[in-house]
């Protein structure tokens, strides 16, 4: 395990040494990885860091509004990118491509507000699995795998990258970071698009947001790595008296330690009737849900 006190105070210090006189933006998510990067620069170099938060319409219900309460003490800088990310993912299916076009379009962004912030640097939030599952072909991770190859930046600082997810959780501890983002459960970086499966509309978006939400009110109280929603596609179903064509969710839940194996959590069954029952009766688009009992491997954590 990393020694979280040695690692804050060398961390600090080579973003003090390669900023150096510069600025640099952070790609801030809210999520615990990006959010423990915000904190360690801007220790390191104060209000010459600027946290941009581009809203992509891809992002968990409340979610924008939180960052801005939590970070509003920094240089937070709010994009709406909305538009821009649901227009660039039209017709797109294959998950690889979903990932790089995000990948892209992110990078896109942070080199406007580079350019306009005189920025010569980005932060951001890569861990060690992120690299592993980029390289290994397994996914390619939008930061990694999916993160253009040619950008504008003097340089891409990357202070996580030789952490797994518990140890940055440690780090966030150590740091004093809100138990909300210290003990967050993971969520992509490209978002909700990747638990909708096909192409994103913003029909399927909310309607998996609004499921997300439900899933996590109802299992908060369980230890678990990851619990979440994805629409996986459409099915006939009956509501009220008539025949309907609806989307179908799934619901998935699992224990990890590192998210390089994972295994399904065992669900009381009427908790997952419960699910069920609100789902479908709170989200009028949807007309069935399964609980997916696969593990890492052979499936993925996530849908894409």
């Amino acid at each position: 395990m990393v020694k979280v006190e040695r690692f804050v105070e060398k961390a600090i210090q080579e973003i003090k040494e390669q900023v150096g006189d510069g600025k640099a933006i952070i790609a801030l998510s809210g999520g615990v990885d990006s959010s423990v990067c915000a904190v360690l620069a801007y220790r390191a170099i104060g209000d010459k860091l600027i946290p941009v938060f581009v809203d992509t319409g891809l992002m968990r219900a409340g979610e924008p509004e939180r960052v801005k309460e939590i970070f509003g003490y920094m240089n937070l800088k709010f994009v709406d990118a909305r538009d821009e990310f649901f227009n660039a993912l039209k017709g797109v299916v294959d998950p690889e491509e979903k990932r790089k076009v995000i990948g892209e379009l992110f990078v896109r962004v942070f080199e406007k507000v580079a350019e306009e912030e005189k920025a010569d640097y980005l932060i951001q939030g890569t861990i060690y699995p992120d690299i592993i599952e980029s390289q290994g072909g397994i996914k390619s991770h939008h930061n990694v795998g999916g993160f253009p190859t040619h950008y504008t930046f003097k340089g891409v600082i990357e202070p996580l990258r030789e952490l797994y997810k518990d140890e940055v959780r440690e780090v966030a501890r150590y740091i004093g970071l809100p138990e909300e983002i210290s003990e967050r459960m993971p969520f992509p970086g490209p978002g909700l698009a990747v638990r909708v499966l096909g192409e994103v509309t913003p029909e399927k978006v909310e309607v998996v947001r609004r499921a997300n939400k439900i899933v996590e009110e109802e299992l908060k109280d369980i230890p678990k790595w990851q619990a979440f929603a994805a629409v996986i596609g459409r099915a006939t179903g009956v509501k009220g008296d008539e025949r309907v064509y609806g989307y179908i969710i799934s619901i998935r839940a699992v224990e990890s330690r590192d998210a390089m194996t994972a295994e399904p959590l065992r669900l009381d069954y009427e908790i997952l009737r419960r699910i069920m029952r609100r789902i479908t009766e709170e989200i009028p688009e949807v007309v069935r849900v399964v609980y997916d009992i696969t593990p890492k491997p052979p499936a993925t954590i996530e849908y894409e």
